[in-house]
This record gives C-alpha cells, sequence and structure tokens, in this order.
C-alpha cells in the first residue's frame, strides 16, 4: 500500500519550501483514488465527456444552482493544489446572494481523467472549460480563478471575452514570466521525481510556508490529505505525472505579456502575506532573492491591463478565501454587486 502509511520526514526536494519542523509521527492516509473516488464533494458531481489527443476522458463538475436566483452565474477555477470540493465556502456564499455555480475539476486534476499522453496547456483546459459552459447552457458567467486557476482565468478571458462577465483573480499565478526572471527550465521527468517524493508532510511544509505564512489551522488539514490520499493510491503515477505537466504548463505558457488584450474588468483579490513564487525552488541562489512575488506583482500586472483594481487582505496569504471564508465571501459579494472597473 504505496504511502499509505507516510513517517513525516524532512522535505528532500520542493518548489521552494522548508523542512517541517515537528516531532517524527506516523500519519494514516486513506486512499482516496486516482479521480478521488473516494473523497466526497459538497454537490452531485456531474461528467462530461471529452477527447484529449487520442485518449477519451471526462471533466467532473458540479452545477449548483440557487434557490432564488439572481440570473447571474459565476464559474470557479481551482489552483493547482487543490479541488473543486476546495470552493465550498464560497460556493454557498455565492449561492445565498442567488448566483448559479459551475465548479469544474480541470482536466489533469481531482475528481477529472488524467490522461497520461495528454501535452497540458492553458489553452487546452480554456477549450475545455468553455465546452462545459456550452454543454450546460451557461452563456456568460463570472469567471474566478485562484492561483494556478487564476493563470487559466486570464487564458480563458482571453480566447472567450465574450463568455465572461467579469474576472476577479484570488492570489493568481502568472502575474510575472517566470522564466523571463530566470527560473531555469526542469525537464518533466525531474519534476515528476519531485512529485513522488512528496508525500503528507512535504505538502503540509509547503502550504504552511508559502500559504498560511507559519500559521496552521487544523481544518486545513482536509485539503492537504485529500491531495496526499490522491498520492498514496497505487496508479503508475497519474497523479503525479499530470502535477508534474502541469508545472511545466505553468513555467512554460506566460500570459503576462498579453495583459494589454484583455477585453474585460479584473479585479485582483491579493491575500498580502502570501509568499507564492513559483519554481523558487529550482531557480539558483542568486536568482531566488530577485524573484518576484504574486503580492509584489499584482501592481504592474494590474497597471499593465486595460481595466482592473486590486483588493488587498493585509493578515491573509495565498487562500484568502480558505483562510477566512467569511471575510472574504463578504468582499467578494461586494465587488460583484459594485460596477467593475
Amino acid at each position: 500500500m504505496r504511502r499509505a502509511l507516510l513517517t513525516i520526514l524532512a522535505m528532500t526536494f520542493s518548489l521552494g519550501s522548508a523542512p517541517f519542523q515537528a516531532d517524527a509521527q506516523d500519519i494514516k492516509l486513506e486512499e482516496f483514488g486516482t479521480d478521488l473516488e473516494r473523497f466526497p464533494y459538497p454537490w452531485t458531481v456531474e461528467r462530461m465527456d471529452i477527447k484529449v489527443g487520442a485518449e477519451q476522458a471526462s471533466m467532473a463538475y458540479m452545477d449548483v444552482k440557487p434557490e432564488q436566483p439572481n440570473g447571474h452565474a459565476v464559474v470557479l477555477l481551482h489552483g493547482k493544489n487543490f479541488c473543486g470540493a476546495t470552493w465550498e465556502d464560497t460556493a454557498r456564499t455565492l449561492l445565498g446572494a442567488g448566483y448559479r455555480v459551475l465548479i469544474p475539476d480541470q482536466l489533469g486534476f481531482c475528481k477529472s481523467s488524467k490522461p497520461a499522453s495528454a501535452q497540458y496547456s492553458f489553452a487546452m483546459m480554456a477549450d475545455a472549460t468553455h465546452r462545459l459552459m456550452e454543454k450546460v447552457e451557461l452563456e456568460k458567467a463570472v469567471v474566478l480563478g485562484h492561483s494556478t486557476g487564476g493563470m487559466l482565468a486570464l487564458r480563458f478571458a482571453l480566447m472567450y471575452p465574450q463568455a465572461v462577465e467579469r474576472l476577479v483573480l484570488v492570489n493568481p499565478l502568472g502575474l510575472v514570466d517566470s522564466m523571463a526572471e530566470g527560473v531555469p527550465y526542469v525537464p518533466v521527468e525531474k519534476l515528476l521525481a519531485a512529485e513522488r517524493a512528496k508525500g503528507y508532510a512535504e505538502m503540509r511544509q509547503y502550504q504552511l510556508d508559502t500559504y498560511y505564512h507559519g500559521d496552521w489551522n487544523p481544518r486545513y488539514d482536509r485539503w492537504v490529505k485529500m491531495l496526499a490520499g490522491q498520492y498514496a493510491t497505487p496508479d503508475q503515477d497519474a497523479a503525479e505525472l499530470a502535477q508534474a505537466k502541469t508545472s511545466e504548463m505553468i513555467l512554460t505558457q506566460p500570459v503576462s505579456h498579453e495583459f494589454g488584450r484583455l477585453a474585460v474588468p479584473v479585479t485582483l483579490m491579493i491575500g498580502m502575506k502570501d509568499t507564492t513564487v513559483f519554481g523558487k525552488g529550482q531557480a539558483p541562489a542568486e536568482i531566488r532573492g530577485k524573484l518576484t512575488s504574486v503580492p509584489q506583482a499584482a501592481p504592474r500586472a494590474a497597471a499593465a491591463m486595460p481595466s482592473a483594481r486590486i483588493v488587498e487582505f493585509p493578515d491573509y496569504g495565498h487562500s484568502p478565501q480558505v483562510e477566512a471564508p467569511e471575510v472574504f465571501g463578504a468582499k467578494l459579494l461586494e465587488i460583484l454587486s459594485s460596477p467593475a472597473p
């Protein structure tokens, strides 16, 4: 039972976290399955069949309708270390205000298929998301993306501006071109080896350091165990390979050079204690300290967009919607009810 019982050890490889300072202990992980078959989601999970290259695949999603619709919808795009279920608090807030909520798991992630031969790209994911909107007859929506999902949201808005009412980005990646800043390319086989080396301890430490500014809340464990439990499944490393390929995708497919082409209004919701710098762990020491974090990159990125504003959360980090769901939800509803920037 591969990695079902993990000993917490110091991290041997990461994209930028420090060793987990805790007494050694055993963590019993449930094997949730390659597609998180045994991890519960808050609403009914539906599927859209889709072909990826020569492989047949399916995209998992939740399409949740409010009791009293206000005529608007929000598409929620998860980040790389997150899933559709992570949006539960935000989705409930939106539903309570009358928004229809569409929550996909992107191909290669969570409950969706992980085709081994796929060449992952933001354009492919944007196309699949647009096809999903067409399937559920959703012509236009607010598109809200977090972390890697924010980078995807930017690509989606560039490809399908007619489908975007407004763009809301929560601590998005992609505000800078990481390779242009000096982050070197790492081949997929090395990224795969790094993913294979990760367990609960490594995942928790990375999130503690990078997302939650050293302040851990036990409720975050659900999301670490979700990912670690997927990796613990004996499945020929299907999830790990997908994650390695999407890491390469983030590094090699910048969107920051195209901000001037955005034809939709943008709001950046930024947790200011976020220390996320994609690729920091693989950058040379002389480059590492010069790389731009998400909060540092946000003002320049917003200035490059035709219509953008920044909403700051001074006390929170990479995932304010997880760290402070009530604060985040109230601010999100305020943004959506106000005129676009």
